[in-house]
């Protein structure tokens, strides 16, 4: 699943090919992906004539700015966005399809059809934004707040950093890296964890999210960003994806165990679970 790097990625992309682009024309091939809170009406008649102001994001989603209209985007799985000539022929796995006024088309791609976008009027961004229910962005944690979150829950520290309501963007991948960085068991209790380790883990994720940004994200099966290219984090990964290799940092082989439903890998020595009373 598309993380907060591989968004971002997407959402820069289509900053730099689709802003300004004006709807002409609209086909949807998957009505489930249209999501409609408020019963705006017919997405395939109130879309031709916005133009695209911008595209934001906030945690896993993008926001498409339009005249009128918001579309909050999921992209869930597989999901992707390709701005594209009009005439190149359709994948079939484009579902929606924007017909734009300088003879491309902005296409969302989705092989699992796992993706959703929510439509809202322009008016409602706010509480569009709010119903989502999503925790401070990364680069705005404080590690206070993470540490007095953490203290109120016995849930294992992996599963509680996915929680999207206590912390934005953060997923599988990303979680597995920063918990190895800063060397905690993804098994321990979240109340378990010291100030000082929690002052720690906030650097890395600040740290770790940033730099998978500047490397376009991660590919570890078929995420692409929106001119079709792989990111390249997948390359510095440490533990995610490694499990039976040496750890970088001791040579002890790297473990993977399920965790809350979701594959997790880090390394037993690197990462123990601390002895009571130690």
């Amino acid at each position: 699943m598309p993380e907060l790097p591989e968004v971002e990625t997407v959402r820069r992309g289509l900053v730099a090919t689709a802003i300004g682009a004006k709807v002409v024309d609209v086909h949807v091939r998957w009505p489930k992906i249209i999501q409609d809170p408020m019963e705006i009406g017919d997405f395939s008649q109130i879309m031709p004539g916005q133009s695209l102001q911008a595209v934001e994001r906030r945690g896993k989603y993008l926001i498409f700015i339009w005249n009128n209209y918001i579309w909050l985007s999921h992209l869930r799985m597989e999901g992707k966005y390709f701005v594209v000539p009009s005439d190149q022929d359709l994948d079939k796995h484009d579902h929606v399809i924007l017909a734009l006024d300088d003879g491309r088309d902005l296409r969302y791609n989705d092989v699992r059809k796992f993706g959703r976008i929510q439509i809202w009027p322009l008016n409602q961004k706010e509480n569009a934004i709010a119903q989502l229910g999503l925790g401070p962005e990364p680069e705005d944690l404080d590690a206070n707040y993470l540490y007095q979150r953490l203290q109120a829950t016995n849930r294992m520290i992996k599963p509680v950093l996915l929680d999207q309501k206590i912390l934005a963007g953060l997923g599988n991948i990303y979680a597995d890296e920063v918990l190895f960085l800063a060397k905690i068991n993804p098994q321990r209790p979240a109340s378990s964890l010291s100030q000082e380790e929690v002052a720690k883990l906030t650097s890395h994720i600040k740290a770790l999210l940033a730099q998978a940004v500047a490397a376009g994200g991660t590919t570890i099966r078929t995420y692409t960003d929106s001119f079709g290219q792989s990111g390249h984090f997948q390359f510095d990964l440490n533990v995610y994806g490694r499990q039976g290799l040496n750890c970088p940092c001791c040579g002890h082989k790297i473990e993977k165990i399920k965790l809350a439903q979701r594959g997790t890998h880090f390394c037993p020595n690197c990462q123990p679970i601390p002895v009571e009373g130690e």
